[in-house]
């Protein structure tokens, strides 16, 4: 005959009293209130597994109530008819639990970006692309755990980037995301990045264009306008330093002085986009420029810092601005110096294309797909960058040349 079970009332369990001792109040089945002294009540089943007597935690009266410990009861019940210990099983469901809730898309993305991106890239790119993420992706997906995110969950996500009309800040959102997948694959949180999923599932970001002056004789006219501006004197060096290495704007006004090597004529940073260390060869215009320049900001360590505090770059506004004063407004911009030099330098000057791109520090590989190192060509690097500056200097003392 099988022993009585559901013994107990949801009233007699509510009323219930502590004793001197604590009691125990059976409802059958293993299952058990054990009433403490200080008034607490906890619902507990006994059962054997393997041989030995266990005891299983379901949980606090009233957060558990009656017909709740009934049904965890004849869960565990169940799981013991299939060899399962109630207790480990809880205990791994727990762990589960924890190991999916440290697993989130905004707890594995700011891993990443703390213990990678940040290390790849320049701090205002960084700080950019972080913004983006808490921006646009965590408030969506940052609380899902990363294994269980869908291509089409992802897809929603950045179609809400899309439906405010910020088509290209949807494609970096997306491939941040994947970034932050595939890093969740390396360290074994997911599977798959579904990214690749997307392609083509977004609208096409059209390629945003920088207006260049890339015509010799207009190149030569901002070169004379710049010889006359009248801005702040770091302004004017760094507008006079920017044709002469053309990197990216970011790059040049966050250049430090412990980067530069007056004596060896050389300028060693991490480009920006790829994080790759990369050497600039200084021509002789460029170091003359910045020993004039290291008599006023030498002491800082930015070569342009900001006017309101010296421990900041200058503006990333700064070059623009004093473009558009000088009337080039729609005509140049910071970064069309780097379209200036790619055009010249090859269609005027003939140098290679790899020597350009190796000195624009863009991503070049070699005949067998291996990305050139930033000693790559540097001599030949050197002599074109001198080159092209006796070419600048040129233009700007005779208007008809080419």
């Amino acid at each position: 005959m099988s022993r009585q079970t559901n013994k107990l009332t949801a009233t007699a369990v509510k009323m219930a009293k502590p004793q001197a001792k604590t009691t125990k109040l059976a409802d059958g089945g293993g299952l058990y209130l054990e009433v403490r002294t200080n008034g607490s009540k906890y619902w507990r089943m006994k059962y054997r597994f393997a041989g030995k007597e266990k005891l299983l935690a379901i949980g606090t009266y009233p957060e558990v109530s009656l017909a709740a410990a009934r049904k965890a009861r004849d869960n565990a019940k169940q799981q013991l008819s299939e060899g399962i210990d109630p207790s480990m099983a809880k205990q791994l469901e727990r762990h589960l639990g924890e190991q999916i809730a440290a697993n989130t898309f905004q707890l594995v993305a700011q891993e990443w970006l703390e213990r990678v991106h940040q290390h790849e890239v320049v701090p205002d790119h960084y700080q950019r692309n972080r913004r983006r993420l808490e921006r646009d992706a965590f408030p969506i997906i940052g609380k899902r755990p990363i294994a269980e995110i869908t291509s089409p969950e992802l897809l929603a996500c950045l179609r809400r980037i899309e439906e405010r009309g910020h088509i290209e800040t949807a494609h970096r959102v997306k491939t941040l995301c994947g970034q932050v997948f595939r890093y969740g694959i390396s360290t074994g949180r997911v599977e798959r990045d579904p990214t690749p999923d997307l392609r083509g599932a977004l609208r096409p970001s059209k390629t945003k264009h920088y207006a260049a002056l890339t015509d010799p004789k207009e190149v030569a006219g901002l070169l004379r306008a710049i010889d006359g501006y009248g801005g702040q004197p770091t302004t004017t060096a760094a507008l006079k330093l920017a044709p002469l290495v053309f990197t990216r704007p970011g790059e040049l006004r966050q250049a430090r002085w412990a980067d530069i090597d007056l004596e060896e004529a050389t300028w060693t940073f991490h480009a920006s986009k790829t994080g790759q260390a990369h050497i600039v060869p200084l021509p002789t215009q460029a170091v003359a420029i910045l020993r004039d320049l290291y008599g006023l900001t030498g002491r800082t360590e930015y070569l342009f810092p900001g006017i309101r505090s010296s421990k900041r770059p200058m503006s990333n506004a700064t070059i623009k601005a004093a473009l558009d004063r000088m009337g080039f407004k729609g005509e140049m911009t910071a970064h069309g110096f780097r379209a200036m030099a790619r055009t010249i330098l090859a269609e005027r000057l003939n140098y290679p294309e790899h020597y350009i791109e190796q000195q624009l520090a863009h991503t070049v590989k070699d005949s067998n797909g291996r990305a050139y190192n930033r000693t790559q060509y540097l001599e030949q690097r050197r002599k074109m960058l001198q080159s092209w500056a006796d070419y600048l200097d040129k233009l700007r003392e005779d208007s008809t040349a080419s």
